[in-house]
This record gives C-alpha cells, sequence and structure tokens, in this order.
C-alpha cells in the first residue's frame, strides 16, 4: 500500500516539471520558478521525492519477478536473477542519464 502511494509523490514531480516547461516561456515567470528551486523548501522537497522515488523504484524490482516469469526450456528462470538483473539495468541507465546531465 506504501509503495502506491509513492506513486502520488511522482505524480506530483511531473506535474512540477510540466510547470517548470510551462514557466520556461515567460521570462519572469521562470525566475519566479528558479528563485523557487532555490528555496531550502524546494531542496527538501526534492530530498523527500528522491527518497520516496527510490523506494518506489526498489519495490518495483523486488516485484519483478512475481510479475515476469521467465522460462528457459522447462525450468523457470530464478527470480532472483531477474530481480538483479532489473537492478543492475536500473543503475546502468540512471548512471547514464546523470553523466548525460553533468556533462
Amino acid at each position: 500500500m506504501i509503495r502506491e502511494l509513492t506513486s502520488l509523490a511522482v505524480l506530483a514531480y511531473a506535474l512540477l516539471l510540466i510547470w517548470a516547461l510551462w514557466s520556461a516561456g515567460d521570462e519572469r515567470s521562470f525566475s519566479t520558478f528558479y528563485e523557487y528551486l532555490a528555496s531550502p523548501s524546494s531542496v527538501w522537497l526534492h530530498a523527500l521525492v528522491l527518497g520516496l522515488a527510490i523506494f518506489h523504484t526498489g519495490t518495483w524490482i523486488a516485484l519483478t519477478p512475481t510479475v515476469m516469469v521467465l522460462w528457459r526450456d522447462d525450468e523457470q528462470v530464478d527470480p532472483s536473477f531477474i530481480a538483479g538483473m532489473m537492478g543492475i539495468l536500473f543503475l546502468i541507465v540512471s548512471g547514464a542519464v546523470l553523466w548525460l546531465s553533468l556533462s
């Protein structure tokens, strides 16, 4: 149940990003939005949403073997292998996005 509630935080953050895109069209509006991002409450909000998003992602990775059952010939693929590969894929994609955003 908690995992499902964390999706609301992800939705709220998506709306915040839409607000950023919408305000980018007007210089005054964007400067107001930029000032909000520099405020301590915004930093705390981003840290909270990051924590909730990581929890949401981690629980989804843990649930992946339940949702995606793979078979190799007549044997079922080990669920921990599926979860491990999903975790590694998450780290690779997150690292690529971080690298692209910082370069």
